[in-house]
């Protein structure tokens, strides 16, 4: 437009809140992961275990059911507890770990490598805002996949087992939500800080299952070589479970956390290590975002 016909108008018109603003990244992402038939079905086959669970929970409150399928005896061998509830959050955090690895790489490294990150920060928009709506894809889709089912489960047997059943048993809500999000945080923020550094995608993503099962490997070498229980803090899969049995049983704790995060048992390490390593690691993941997220790259 000419400036010399002084017909331009500033737009007048609503703005978008600035709370709301960072919903456009994820708004648009989802749009993109729905073409993908591959992440549709696998997000669908996540809720398999879930609904498995929530069957044999209706089951084990109603013999008339078991009569039918002839399993009368299998009710003794269904018990809704701690472990029952543990199993589900280690089954549903692998599959977590797994999508995250799919759709986490290709969060970040387009727009480092198209030069999008401009384009972003110079609108009203900071650095942080970036990195929380590029969260919330992640936080989104493994929240519907852990903490979500979970509750509903518990939910479904406090219906069936009443209200007595539901205060005893309190505290496995509360761990469940609160372990759920701290794997949903640390898969995320790794998720990202991989997809800000390493480029190629499938490299981002081998190299989250290499950080969960390499480093676990190589922590159990570490302990046999050394004689020592201090290379479990190398691996992700028993830190997680030693804050998770905690948040469940306290310190008196029955099981050896949940599967594909177990602790060795006689070789429990305290929990303030895990909970400090594990602080360490999200740190870690927020300093290499700070260093990429950036309107300009200055070479020297």
């Amino acid at each position: 437009m000419a400036v010399y016909k002084k017909t331009y108008r500033p737009y007048e018109g609503a703005l978008t809140p600035a709370w709301s603003r960072l919903a456009v990244i994820p708004r648009y992402a989802f749009d993109d992961l729905r073409k993908s038939r591959f992440l549709s079905i696998f997000f669908l086959a996540t809720f398999i275990y879930p609904a498995i669970c929530a069957l044999l929970i209706y089951l084990e409150h109603n013999s008339s059911a078991l009569r039918i399928l002839g399993a009368e005896q299998m009710s003794r061998f269904i018990s809704v507890n701690v472990t029952f509830f543990l199993s589900i959050l280690g089954w549903q955090g692998m599959l977590a770990l797994f999508m995250a690895a799919f759709v986490g790489p290709g969060r970040v490294s387009p727009d480092l490598l198209n030069g999008g990150l401009p384009l972003y920060l110079s609108r009203p928009f900071s650095r942080v805002e970036y990195v929380v709506g590029k969260m919330l894809i992640l936080v989104t889709l493994l929240s519907l996949m852990t903490w979500v089912p979970g509750l509903a489960l518990f939910g479904l047997q406090g219906y069936l087992e009443g209200w007595a059943w539901v205060t005893a048993n309190a505290r496995i809500a509360v761990a469940f939500f609160a372990g759920s999000w701290i794997w949903i945080l640390l898969t995320s923020l790794l998720a990202l800080a991989l997809s800000a550094w390493v480029k190629w995608k499938p490299a981002a993503g081998a190299l989250m299952f290499g950080l969960f099962f390499a480093a676990s490997a190589f922590g159990g070498v570490v302990n046999l070589v050394q004689h020592t229980r201090w290379g479990h803090l190398m691996q992700i899969g028993n830190l997680v479970g030693t804050v998770w049995v905690a948040l469940f049983e306290g310190a008196h704790p029955t099981t050896t956390g949940a599967v594909f995060f177990r602790i060795t048992p006689g070789e429990e390490m305290p929990v303030w290590s895990a909970c400090a390593v594990l602080l360490g690691m999200a740190g870690m993941c927020l300093y290499m975002l700070a260093r990429k997220i950036r309107g300009a790259e200055v070479v020297r």
